[in-house]
């Protein structure tokens, strides 16, 4: 696995480094509750490799990764009782591939600008309550 702890939030996150809310993950991937929701479960998936651009994944991993936020989606859709998942990749802000998942309830919502810091025991009993999903 190549990690750049040095420079990459994510990796360090990976690493243990920071802390963070995770609600799933497997061998290749990571998801975790962001700290500055678009709106509440905004949920983060990323690779556990340090790969910056999402289409430089290897096929395989291109699909894994988009088969695990299907599997994502749901249980946060469920828990957060919204309509639909948005879904959002661009991968500016952080220099390593992650597939914003945030629950949406109309047109319009899934507006980065809206982003707010979350409060921690807001974050604590969301991620719980993902997780008792899977």
């Amino acid at each position: 696995m190549v990690l750049k702890e040095d420079s990459c939030i994510f990796c360090k996150i990976l690493n243990n480094k920071l802390p963070h809310h995770k609600v799933w993950e497997d061998d290749h991937f990571l998801a975790f509750l962001d700290i500055n929701p678009i709106n509440p479960g905004h949920t983060l998936v990323i690779p556990k490799k340090h790969i910056d651009y999402i289409f430089d994944l290897q096929d395989k991993r291109y699909t894994e990764i988009f088969e695990a936020i299907k599997k994502i989606a749901e249980p946060v859709r469920k828990v957060m009782n919204s309509k639909r998942i948005g879904v959002a990749i661009e991968g500016f802000a952080v220099p390593h591939i992650h597939i914003h998942l945030v629950p949406i309830n109309k047109e319009n919502e899934l507006d980065p600008h809206r982003a707010t810091k979350a409060k921690e025991e807001d974050l604590v009993k969301i991620a719980e309550k993902i997780r008792r999903m899977f």
